[in-house]
């Protein structure tokens, strides 16, 4: 990053940092203690300070965490400061976890209105791949967060206001980014032509970068070199986010659903192994924005520091 970029960014961070400080009023707060937002993998991190923040304006926040006892901890710190989080186990990579989850979620609360889909890993740098880790990336990354869509999308509730998918991602699986870019022309208009866009085709795209793992031939695929695993599953994520916006549009006023993704930034977090340049306050904030922001329609979007990016 260059010095006068990094200038920019320093002051949009100290300008975000202001807003937060800025109380959302009356007739923006389309939410309550009745509204009921899922943070994935919210016992640390990012996840951790989503949760806070959202319940610190005041939303019900419902933290997961694959190990359970690690989220009645996480949970505790949280009600200590008298917030109103209540916690459940959920392991994205298990179908069945996941489909308890919603049982759970449905008889006690009887819905949700936010997801955010924060959990994930990461896995390599680039200069080295293993099939192992890249399945592990793509199953976490990418399916992990389809299989908690689909499953969540039957139990989010009706407003006015729409339902809200938050999905984290990464600026480093831009399609068109100045770094760490799609170098396949090929595939970077396959990804752009949004009409197109399907499922199927995402799948595919995600098989053929994993085969190509797997024999070898990665490095020439045209994918990005640099934490590669990492990101073409956030790759995917984007992808689907605006297949699934599209879809999702079709839904009647009153039912409808709203799906976006963000970039938190190099965060200082166990993912980034603390080396990151932003703090998990600031990392958090464009997640709960876009998860609370009021009267705007706005779906299949990428966003980063509270502005709209290309994808």
């Amino acid at each position: 990053m260059g010095h006068k970029e990094k200038s920019r960014k320093d002051k949009r961070l100290q300008e975000i940092s202001l807003l937060r400080t800025i109380p959302y009023s009356d007739h923006q707060r389309w939410w309550s203690k009745e509204t009921i937002a899922v943070v994935t993998g919210g016992n640390r991190g990012i996840g951790f300070e989503i949760s806070r923040q959202l319940a610190d304006h005041g939303v019900t926040v419902i933290l997961t965490s694959r190990d359970a006892n690690v989220g009645v901890e996480s949970l505790k710190v949280l009600q200590e400061g008298g917030l109103d989080v209540d916690c459940h186990q959920l392991d994205i990579l298990d179908s069945s976890s996941v489909n308890e989850f919603g049982e759970w979620l449905k008889e006690k609360y009887g819905g949700l209105d936010i997801l955010v889909n924060n959990a994930g890993v990461n896995s390599n740098m680039g200069s080295e791949n293993a099939a192992e880790n890249a399945r592990k990336c793509i199953e976490t990354n990418y399916y992990g967060t389809k299989r908690m869509i689909e499953a969540m999308i039957p139990l989010m509730k009706s407003s006015a206001a729409g339902a809200r998918i938050v999905n984290v991602s990464s600026r480093l699986a831009r399609i068109n980014g100045k770094r760490n870019r799609i170098e396949n022309e090929e595939l970077r208009e396959k990804l752009c032509d949004e009409e197109s866009l399907s499922e199927e085709m995402i799948d595919e795209t995600i098989n053929s970068f994993l085969q190509q793992v797997e024999d070898g031939s990665w490095k020439t695929g045209g994918w990005p070199q640099t934490y590669t695993d990492y990101s073409v599953s956030k790759l995917a994520v984007n992808t689907y986010t605006r297949y699934m916006a599209r879809k999702l549009s079709e839904r009647p006023e009153g039912e409808k659903i709203y799906i976006n993704c963000y970039c938190p930034g190099w965060v200082k977090t166990a993912l980034t192994g603390y080396a990151g340049s932003v703090t998990v306050e600031q990392g958090a904030d464009t997640g709960v924005w876009i998860a609370l922001v009021p009267d705007q329609a706005i779906t299949g979007k990428f966003f980063a520091e509270r502005r709209e990016i290309h994808f």
